[in-house]
């Protein structure tokens, strides 16, 4: 009757007895609920930081899309602003073409016209002096000199 298993059976229940006069299965429960909601408590942070995460790549993503558009928004500014300095520099030097013909023209005009007076002059000097010969020739005394004079400022003045 009293065999080993049956002693081993009594010292089995004794010892589960004194873990439990000691309050024992309470302090392994307690290290066991601790334990839990260690675990939990990660598990809770863990959640909290891949939300954290979530929120923060979206804002990231939120400002790259922003910064996208802002440099397609920059990159379409220079190329009006391109557009619109290429198009003033055209203006500008069409205008410049356009003031420089019309010098070129009006010099032009001045030197035919100042053309035009040096022949009249030499002409007029020639006749003058021809006229001179002729009426010195033919008129003589001082009633040719006063005439001779006289018709030399006359066509002087009237050629000028």
């Amino acid at each position: 009757m009293f065999t080993a298993e049956f002693w081993v059976a009594v010292a089995f229940v004794i010892f589960i007895g004194v873990l439990i006069y000691f309050g024992t299965h309470k302090i392994v429960l307690n290290a066991l609920d601790e334990r839990a909601a260690r675990i939990k408590a990660e598990l809770d942070e863990a959640r909290r930081l891949k939300e954290e995460a979530r929120a923060l790549l979206a804002e990231y993503e939120r400002k790259r899309g922003e910064a996208e558009r802002e440099a397609a928004d920059i990159i379409e500014g220079a190329k009006a602003e391109a557009e619109r300095l290429a198009v003033e520099a055209k203006a500008k030097s069409e205008e410049f073409l356009a003031r420089r013909t019309k010098l070129a023209e009006t010099k032009i005009a001045q030197a035919e016209a100042q053309a035009l007076a040096d022949v009249r002059n030499a002409a007029a000097e020639a006749a003058v002096a021809a006229a001179e010969r002729v009426l010195t020739d033919t008129v003589k005394g001082k009633l040719a000199d006063d005439l001779v004079g006289k018709g030399i400022a006359e066509v002087k003045a009237k050629l000028n």
